[in-house]
């Protein structure tokens, strides 16, 4: 079991969107059978012998240097998370590396209590904690609200990926799932590079490739990136549209992210969400008495 093909696969697909042009190379008005760039002008590009990049691009990363990696990503202008992609699987092609070949790391499946306790404290602002496969593992009160019915603290864990391309919900729920969808399957794309071997990673890719063409369709193209800041238009059954952006908070001693949400001050979203804090609150309490009718006589 090695990771030749996600390398193969990578490598051919980031060649095969960079035209000639782009890369400020003479075509002489020849006819090409390639969209993108030859084998031959990559190694050019990358200061290499073609049959070695021939070599790296059947999947042989093994023992790479950094210098190499580096003018291969500068030739195939990679981006701050491709780079970082092409390294995680040089680093997991490479005996006695971490990540290595043969070497199994599972993703966090629990968060500790003081990192519930964080979680907890952020009680303006909905937040949850994932692992880096998108189990979500835990939630503060004001996220369960704002994702109603999906993230709840006795469903957990759910997993994003899932709820994105097999609950009819999603698309209700996330506007713009087209864009959701996208960086969901290259957050995993990423994932499956730092950790190839995680049985639970495989066992979500496996199963979600069998069961949705959309996602199938996202995992061929080979696309990653970094998760830090987004904007997300969600639909609300009680607020309707509201407006937020996501921000991802590395923890990184415990290999999970906090996600969190702000809003615009003054916006609509703004008081929708304070609506919602209320509401969330006011029915914790009233769950409370229930539970507890002592609570009741104590209040009169």
């Amino acid at each position: 079991m090695d990771n030749r093909d996600e390398v193969r696969d990578f490598l051919t697909t980031r060649r095969g969107r960079i035209t000639p042009s782009q890369a400020n190379l003479p075509t002489y008005g020849e006819h090409r059978r390639v969209p993108g760039l030859r084998r031959e002008e990559v190694a050019l590009l990358a200061g290499v012998s073609a049959d070695y990049y021939t070599r790296l691009e059947r999947g042989n990363l093994a023992g790479v240097s950094e210098s190499v990696l580096d003018a291969l990503a500068r030739a195939l202008q990679l981006d701050e998370a491709e780079r970082a992609h092409l390294f995680d699987l040089a680093r997991a092609a490479t005996p006695g590396t971490p990540g290595a070949r043969g070497q199994r790391r599972s993703a966090q499946s629990r968060v500790r209590p003081d990192v519930q306790r964080i979680l907890d404290a952020m009680s303006g602002a909905p937040a949850y904690v994932r692992n880096g496969r998108l189990d979500i593992l835990a939630v503060n009160e004001l996220g369960s609200a704002l994702y109603a019915g999906i993230l709840t603290p006795h469903m957990l864990p759910v997993n994003l990926a899932r709820f994105l391309f097999l609950d009819p919900r999603a698309t209700e729920f996330f506007l713009e799932w087209d864009q959701v969808a996208n960086d969901c399957v290259a957050t995993l794309r990423g994932e499956a590079g730092r950790t190839p071997y995680d049985r639970g990673l495989t066992d979500l890719v496996g199963e979600l490739s069998t069961r949705s063409e959309e996602f199938r369709t996202r995992w061929a193209r080979h696309n990653v990136r970094l998760h830090r800041t987004a904007p997300k238009r969600l639909h609300h059954p009680m607020l309707g549209d509201i407006e937020l952006t996501g921000h991802a908070l590395e923890l990184p001693g415990d290999g999970l992210t906090v996600i969190t949400y702000t809003v615009e001050p003054g916006s609509e979203s703004e008081q929708a969400l304070a609506f919602l804090a209320s509401w969330s609150t006011e029915r914790r309490q009233a769950t409370a008495r229930a539970d507890d009718p002592a609570q009741d006589d104590a209040a009169t």
